[in-house]
């Protein structure tokens, strides 16, 4: 009885963790960027507001006013009109109003060559080499205007002969290299587990490959659970399975082609 409610409890506390985290993360990363944007610029943006409101204020009245904070004036600004008003959540939003600026300068010819002259310094300083361009593929991975765009699923030998992954399908290989080789080439993206948005983008011939009846979601899912999440249709049935075990290999095989 104490083992029954044991494997029970263990097994729907399980199920019950599997269906939260995903709400709970996405909604911890939600509140993380928006925490991030209050604390990194929304508070400087509120200290640029209430300086802007005191020296509006201060063309109406006689009293000396300091940039600090410290004058009687300030003070009033603070209690009587930004409290009261709830005029923090303005320079929140106009955090976000002065991102979209921002992103509106670095999309214009000169934005883009003042943020070019940015990145190539960041890539030489030291230390701040070694973590910018890391960070810098994932954010553009994540938030990027153009999404990588995977046309089928195939399987591939990779790293090396005898050893299948399952790779996604993005174009055609590259113009310099079919030439030289003659051959009609593709390029897969292969991913990595757990994490499928980091792997590798490998070029190959397309007789190398092997078209999977997937769709990208079923891909995904199998490289993000380690192969654990197989795909309904791939998976063997138990007694197959058993076979496969033992080295009966009742799976029909295609016949070699015989080498000219």
């Amino acid at each position: 009885m104490r083992e029954g409610f044991a494997s029970d409890f263990r097994r729907f506390f399980l199920r019950g963790l599997a269906a939260m985290l995903p709400p709970l993360l996405t909604l911890t990363i939600i509140v993380y960027v928006l925490k991030f944007v209050d604390e990194n610029i929304g508070r400087h943006v509120d200290v640029a507001a209430q300086w802007v409101a005191v020296q509006v204020t201060s063309l109406t009245r006689e009293a000396p006013m300091t940039f600090r904070g410290r004058s009687e004036l300030w003070t009033y600004v603070q209690e009587r009109i930004w409290v009261p008003w709830h005029l923090r959540w303005l320079s929140f939003v106009l955090s976000f109003v002065l991102i979209y600026i921002f992103g509106r300068f670095v999309a214009s010819i000169m934005g883009r060559a003042f943020w070019r002259i940015i990145e190539r310094t960041l890539f030489r300083m030291p230390v701040v080499k070694q973590i910018y361009p890391s960070i810098k593929q994932v954010t553009d991975f994540l938030l990027a205007e153009r999404k990588m765009e995977f046309s089928r699923v195939v399987a591939v030998e990779y790293p090396r002969k005898g050893i299948w992954s399952v790779g996604l399908v993005t174009s055609e290989g590259m113009r310099s290299i079919q030439e030289a080789i003659g051959e009609d080439l593709v390029t897969v993206f292969v991913p990595s587990s757990p994490t499928p948005v980091t792997g590798y983008t490998i070029t190959l011939r397309r007789s190398e490959m092997i078209d999977l009846p997937l769709n990208i979601d079923d891909a995904l899912r199998f490289t993000v659970s380690g192969g654990v999440i197989m795909p309904a249709s791939q998976a063997l049935s138990e007694a197959e399975a058993r076979q496969v075990r033992r080295g009966l290999f009742l799976l029909p095989q295609k016949p070699k082609e015989p080498i000219a």
